[in-house]
């Protein structure tokens, strides 16, 4: 008489989808899988789901450096160089747009396009210096206007606001360098 291993399926055990055998199915008792003559063993080496996938790994996000710092950023995009009648515009608007708002749209559009364009970035520049200068003598002229001579500090700022921002832009539209003659060197 043979005797069945006391894990195995025998005349006392249920056999069936109910088992509540330990052994996964296709394995022997002790853990040595079963060959079956319906099923095929892949190869050592290839993977048991069909040909290896093809293209690139995948990819997971970005790890963090060791010290535990923000992960290193990529190379900055590159950003196109103004062309030559974006460069006459945007410094025209430089010099002009200060008669309107002060120093204000020099300084913005210095802040923005200094990286693309030389020419932008010293008209800008040199917008922003005078128009800055020129808010100061307004400021002088308004503490000033106690001794009457305010309101004429602040109408002659005015003015050279005004001819030396259309001398420049001028200037800026034949693509040439312009220095204002009354300014002082805030942004160099």
């Amino acid at each position: 008489m043979t005797q069945q291993p006391p894990h195995g399926p025998g005349p006392d055990r249920p056999t069936g989808p109910d088992d509540a055998s330990s052994e996964p199915p296709g394995e022997a008792p002790g853990g040595a899988p079963q060959n079956r003559p319906d099923e095929q063993t892949p190869p050592q080496g290839s993977p048991p789901h069909g040909p290896p996938a093809q293209g690139p790994p995948p990819q997971g996000p970005p790890q963090a450096p060791p010290g535990g710092g923000p992960a290193p950023a990529g190379p900055a995009p590159m950003v196109p160089p103004l062309t030559a009648g974006e460069e006459q515009g945007w410094s025209i608007g430089a010099h002009l747009g200060g008669i309107i708002a002060s120093f204000i749209p020099a300084l913005v559009i210095w802040l923005v396009f200094r990286e693309r364009s030389r020419m932008v970035a010293d008209h800008a520049k040199e917008a922003l210096n005078f128009q800055i200068t020129v808010a100061i003598a307004y400021v002088a002229g308004w503490v000033l206007t106690i001794i009457l001579i305010g309101p004429l500090i602040s109408l002659a700022a005015w003015v050279c606001s005004i001819v030396f921002a259309i001398l420049a832009s001028v200037a800026a539209n034949k693509r040439q360098a312009y220095r204002y003659p009354v300014s002082i060197r805030f942004v160099s």
